[in-house]
């Protein structure tokens, strides 16, 4: 299906001219607010901008790895999407335009792999809730982006899955610099530029599309936003449903847009929300959605006039020493430090009242059982049954309830009906590459007994919340009257995913792509990109998009990646 919609692509036109007669209309770093008014002008029609985004995805797609099966209905769907425009009739702010979504969210136009082999080809019997909302908005699904293999549930320590490979699609590379790694060690052909968590950002940093959509359990629309100069934002848990998307845990699962503007991300968490809660995701009973799910009137360049924003230090900017540990972790490289700095400095300049310190209690706890980043979430052959006290079994516990229970929601097309037999049928198949890095995450999870272990997983889900919420987020925000924190990079994740609550990544700096074994002579690494982070509360994405968009704005520090001009 991808290929066939490659070569589709290289016969599709895109001479559309301007309405000037003097050039042509162009993709590239094209809004969707631009696209509407371009489609509403009729300077250009939804077929032509798919057209385009068909003609990138041809270009790019052998670099960067992108996708992993393009809609090879999407010229149709926009044919029937510009008659509807020229009878009058708007679906919705998405009208026509071309969205990704990534290959664990459910289509039943193209398949839903997760990037697992076992899953090669699958076309599940449902769409997922978000699929829906999304087309009843107007949007065309053009495509499915890669991710790291099951939302990156699969292999951890001691052969950890690399960031963005799958069994089906292999390795995505960053488009600020798409080459593999030249190390020696570890030599299997990963990226040299890093491109995040789980979620493939690389399409839209690239504009292969108009946005894409996520999904974040641990930081990966947060992450990967933050890698590929992007604005992403992980809502609420139940901000936006769930039911359809391949799981890790529905402790912490959330979908949320990935896109160049904030305006643009804006409009996507607004077509992707429900009207009224989905009988199959109790958890969309969460958050009320503003009037009309219109979340573009948030959107205040004057936001951060008279805003309360806190400065985290402890771990965020400043390496600390964690209770029970000689070494100290976290803390920002002098490069990096310069980022963050300019970002405060902004802050200031735009009328925020910035508090500095506003550490976490939680992150400068003395005792270790008060301590967010010494209580991680086992993940890996380290801790599997009897060496995982002193990790959260959250993540592995709510894996097996959750995944199973998925594939009971598949029917008999299930190609296997548990974790176990995934996990039996990826032994079977390993010649084939079903587990390249072996299935550690797999393997940890598949032990939890779900009726044994509930009372563990209980006390530790609720120890999650107690250090991300009760001494973590809500605990600074109360103890200083913030409106949002402001985190480095991606770091900010974390503590967001655990605790259910937003956070909003906002492209700003560059950094040095510099690791450690360095890269050899000779070899000119190209910079890495470096934003920040805004964190809130439970059910604040209004304050949060009204803050990031008055940031940007006075910014405007996004850059198109030279590779895919």
């Amino acid at each position: 299906m991808k290929r066939a919609a490659t070569v589709l692509a290289l016969l599709v036109s895109v001479f559309v001219l301007l309405p000037n007669g003097q050039g042509r209309f162009t993709v590239v770093e094209a809004t969707i607010p631009a696209l509407q008014v371009a489609m509403a002008k009729g300077q250009v029609t939804s077929r032509q901008l798919v057209e385009q985004y068909l003609i990138r995805i041809a270009t790019y797609e052998d670099k960067l790895n992108a996708a992993l099966a393009v809609n090879p209905a999407a010229l149709r769907e926009a044919d029937v999407l510009d008659r509807e425009r020229a009878q009058g009739k708007l679906r919705g702010p998405l009208h026509g335009i071309p969205i990704a979504l990534k290959d664990n969210i459910h289509t039943t136009n193209m398949p839903t792999t997760g990037g697992a082999l076992a899953f090669a080809g699958f076309v599940p019997p449902y769409e997922a809730t978000l699929t829906k909302n999304l087309v009843a908005a107007g949007a065309i699904i053009i495509a499915k982006t890669g991710l790291t293999e099951l939302a990156n549930w699969v292999a951890g320590n001691p052969t950890a899955m690399p960031g963005n490979y799958n069994a089906v699609g292999g390795f995505g590379f960053n488009p600020y610099d798409p080459r593999p790694d030249p190390r020696p060690e570890p030599g299997d052909g990963r990226p040299v530029l890093q491109t995040g968590g789980s979620s493939s950002g690389i399409g839209t940093a690239a504009n292969l599309w108009a946005g894409s959509v996520g999904s974040d359990t641990g930081g990966s629309i947060i992450s990967p936003a933050n890698a590929n100069m992007l604005v992403g934002i992980r809502p609420t848990i139940g901000r936006i449903s769930r039911y359809g998307v391949i799981p890790i845990t529905a402790d912490h699962d959330t979908a949320g847009p990935m896109t160049r503007t904030v305006a643009d991300a804006a409009i996507m968490l607004g077509a992707m929300e429900g009207a009224s809660p989905d009988p199959n995701d109790a958890a969309t009973r969460t958050c009320t959605p503003p009037p009309g799910r219109d979340y573009t009137k948030f959107l205040n360049a004057g936001g951060l006039k008279g805003a309360r924003i806190g400065v985290p230090r402890a771990f965020y900017l400043d390496r600390v020493t964690l209770p029970g540990e000689k070494e100290p972790r976290g803390g920002l490289n002098p490069e990096q430090a310069k980022v963050m700095a300019d970002a405060i400095a902004v802050l200031k300049q735009q009328g925020a009242t910035v508090v500095a310190p506003a550490d976490l209690p939680s992150f400068v706890a003395t005792d270790a059982n008060d301590s967010f980043p010494v209580f991680d979430y086992c993940s890996g052959a380290e801790h599997a049954r009897g060496k995982d006290a002193q990790c959260t079994v959250a993540f592995k516990y709510g894996m097996k309830r959750d995944f199973n229970a998925w594939l009971a929601s598949l029917g008999p097309s299930a190609p296997v009906k548990t974790l176990t037999e995934l996990r039996n049928w990826n032994m079977a198949h390993a010649k084939a590459g079903a587990i390249r890095y072996q299935q550690s995450r797999l393997d940890i999870s598949d032990e939890m007994d779900l009726v044994a272990d509930k009372a563990r997983y209980d006390a530790d889900h609720a120890k999650d919340h107690r250090l991300s919420r009760d001494q973590g987020i809500d605990a600074v925000l109360r103890a200083h009257q913030l409106d949002a924190i402001i985190t480095p990079g991606g770091s900010g994740a974390g503590v967001a995913s655990r605790a259910g609550y937003p956070i909003i990544a906002v492209p700003f700096g560059m950094v040095p792509n510099a690791p450690n074994p360095p890269l050899p002579p000779g070899f000119n690494a190209r910079p890495a990109p470096f934003g920040v982070g805004f964190v809130g509360a439970q059910c604040s994405e209004p304050k949060l998009l009204e803050l990031a968009y008055a940031f940007e704005q006075a910014t405007k520090k996004r850059v198109p990646p030279s590779s895919a001009p």
